[in-house]
């Protein structure tokens, strides 16, 4: 049996844990646009939240959640806002366990991540989601809006999440 089943690789960080094959998705090693358009998607089997930013300013706003079924009105929905939007780049939710293990979710999150690059033409990086869906609850939890009043908007926000982790990645890359 395979110990680890969807490819981990531990970073100088052992418990930060990122696919090996991210390169090949815009990962950690490929160059990344210096200006332009993000669009992020936290991926889940029933809905995708969605947020956008620009490389040059840093700052990710939610902006919508789609339904992930059926698979046709999911990328019909996504090609929309890749048209309205022009992004240079797709940060997809990478779901990691919280002590860094495999999740249940990490072989569709990547399906859809190459599914996404290969439809849209785009660059794709996988960004760490770990702890995206609390800090979203809680950053919706400060602005008041708690308990279920916050499933329309807690996937989207996520999104916005991953965007600014992706940001910090970029930012600590270049010594900022």
């Amino acid at each position: 049996m395979n110990p680890n089943p969807i490819g981990l690789r531990a970073f100088a960080d052992p418990v930060r844990m990122m696919p090996d094959d991210l390169p090949a998705l815009g990962g950690r090693d490929a160059a990344l646009p210096r200006a332009g358009t993000v669009l992020a998607l936290d991926f889940g089997e029933k809905r995708i939240g969605v947020a956008v930013g620009e490389l040059e300013l840093r700052i990710p706003h939610a902006l919508t959640v789609i339904s992930a079924v059926p698979r046709v009105v999911r990328y019909g929905e996504i090609g929309k806002l890749v048209a309205e939007w022009r992004p240079v780049l797709l940060a997809v939710g990478f779901p990691v366990q919280t002590e860094g293990g495999a999740h249940a979710l990490a072989p569709l999150c990547r399906k859809f991540a190459h599914e996404l690059e290969g439809r849209f033409r785009i660059p794709v990086r996988l960004v760490d989601e770990r702890f995206s869906s609390s800090s979203a609850a809680a950053a919706l939890d400060e602005a008041g809006v708690r308990g279920r009043s916050q499933e329309p908007n807690l996937d989207a926000v996520a999104a916005a999440e991953i965007l600014r982790t992706l940001f910090s990645e970029i930012d600590v890359a270049a010594g900022r």
